[in-house]
């Protein structure tokens, strides 16, 4: 059971996240925007059923997979992908197969969840901390 990561989780810290959003062609005004925003993710897990709500002052996301099964995703920077999400210990990987492809991970220890996206040569490293 993936009790570790259930819950509200607020974003305290994020390092070349604008770095990130120019590899996945988010234009210059929105990397403006999405640059002052701070996000909160309420996870909620049932068995192998992971939903994921991503909630912000600019946009608002949700995405619902089965562990290891491929679906069709809309990002949150509107594009669209092939992703699939497995679990390692208390870390989630997702691949997002698109232009560019692109890799996240969660991995959580305590109250504490590490996130990392990367696509083409930039890493963006994201801490949320449990509410």
């Amino acid at each position: 059971m993936a009790d570790f990561a259930v819950g509200t989780w607020n974003l305290v810290e994020t390092e070349n996240f604008d770095e990130y959003m120019k590899a996945v062609g988010v234009g210059m005004v929105m990397r403006k925007m999405g640059a002052t925003v701070k996000p909160t993710q309420e996870i909620s897990v049932d068995g192998n059923k992971w939903t994921i709500k991503t909630k912000s002052t600019m946009k608002n996301t949700e995405v619902d997979f089965v562990l290891g099964e491929e679906f069709d995703e809309t990002t949150a920077d509107g594009r669209n992908v092939k992703s699939v999400n497995t679990l390692d210990g208390q870390t989630l990987t997702t691949v997002q197969k698109g232009e560019p492809d692109s890799t996240i991970t969660r991995e959580w220890s305590g109250d504490t969840m590490t996130m990392k996206l990367s696509a083409k040569d930039a890493v963006c490293t994201r801490i949320y901390k449990k509410a």
